[in-house]
């Protein structure tokens, strides 16, 4: 089985969930990730007391979305829990030719719904968080009966997208859920979601992958050869979202100058100057989340290894600073330079306090 599906994109807005142009997650067909997770899901389901709700969390570009959209898949394909399909299954894949897989990588399946950013009103550009409209259209799945008889599935990617009205309109149907519905929620920032969500759902986490299984996927995708695939993969933070970018030479050069400053004891100087020069404007949205991520892997570590308890709480409270305020900066569309040139700085003093 190839590790994609290709169908004909011409008639689909820009999406907020896809990157570049590569396949996106619907469009997998292979899940590279550690098979305990796909058999807590099929285990789940055979087991007849499938939750309703569940956030799948960790990093980006570790197979959440492709899991989910692997799961709906194998549901919408199989409704029943105790048919011999699903009792004989040993992972969550479905066939290719199965009708229900090119519908949901078509988005045209009317059991499947799909919660995330959508274009604003003049059609020019993406919102920075999930409408409370587009919740609600997407709850609509659940206005009538299933088309097939079997599951609706709900999947939102990204839940950190969501604001204090959306989550709200969401947290309603995951309070009182229609029979057979299952509600995937995404998320990078599992903490920051509404404690009344997470309370509703059960929680599947994912961890970087490795160096290989990133490699694997790339090369899957892209036309990068092996030696390409690999080198890009063990840069890539266990992210297969960071390797497909890397392997474009200017954001190779990107990810180089900000890791340069990122570990500068100053915070930068005037690299740093360069490097927030470099990371403003719509042409440069994905090397911005590139430096977010950067930034982000590194407070990661500073929290995995410990030490004095006031740099920990500084390095958490920077953490929580750094996606709420480029949230903030994208929704409204602000200059990032004095975001980014404030990020470095108070990256720059945690450092200097922690020595």
């Amino acid at each position: 089985m190839p590790d994609f599906i290709a169908i004909d994109r011409s008639d689909l807005d820009e999406e907020a969930d896809r990157f570049g142009d590569f396949p996106h997650p619907r469009e997998m067909l292979a899940y590279h990730g550690p098979a305990e997770q796909e058999l807590a899901l099929l285990d789940a389901f055979r087991s007849g007391k499938l939750h309703h709700g569940w956030v799948f969390a960790g990093p980006e570009g570790v197979g959440k979305a492709v899991l989910a959209y692997r799961f709906a898949r194998f549901l919408l394909a199989n409704p029943n829990a105790d048919a011999p399909a699903v009792l004989a299954a040993s992972d969550l894949s479905v066939r290719q030719d199965d009708p229900v897989t090119g519908r949901i990588a078509r988005l045209a399946h009317a059991d499947l719904a799909v919660m995330r950013r959508t274009q604003t009103k003049d059609g020019k550009s993406l919102r920075g968080q999930t409408a409370v409209e587009d919740v609600r259209d997407g709850l609509s799945v659940f206005r009538t009966t299933s088309a097939s008889g079997g599951w609706r599935v709900v999947i939102v990617d990204s839940a950190d997208d969501l604001n204090a009205s959306s989550a709200n309109a969401l947290l309603k149907m995951l309070e009182e859920p229609p029979e057979r519905a299952l509600f995937i929620l995404i998320s990078q920032r599992p903490g920051s979601l509404l404690p009344t969500i997470r309370s509703r759902c059960r929680l599947l986490r994912f961890n970087p992958l490795s160096a290989e299984a990133v490699a694997k996927v790339v090369a899957g995708v892209s036309n990068a050869d092996h030696a390409a695939a690999l080198d890009a993969a063990q840069q890539s933070s266990g992210s297969v979202r960071n390797a497909l970018a890397l392997l474009d030479p200017d954001a190779r050069a990107v990810r180089a100058a900000a890791l340069k400053v990122i570990n500068a004891p100053s915070g930068g100087g005037k690299a740093a100057q360069a490097l927030a020069d470099s990371l403003t404007g719509k042409a440069n949205a994905d090397a911005f989340r590139g430096f977010l991520d950067l930034v982000e892997a590194r407070l990661r570590a500073g929290v995995q290894a410990g030490g004095e308890g006031r740099a920990l709480a500084a390095r958490a409270e920077l953490w929580e600073k750094l996606r709420r305020s480029a949230r903030e900066v994208e929704t409204f569309n602000l200059d990032r330079r004095p975001f980014i040139l404030s990020v470095l700085s108070d990256l720059a003093e945690i450092e200097r306090r922690a020595r």
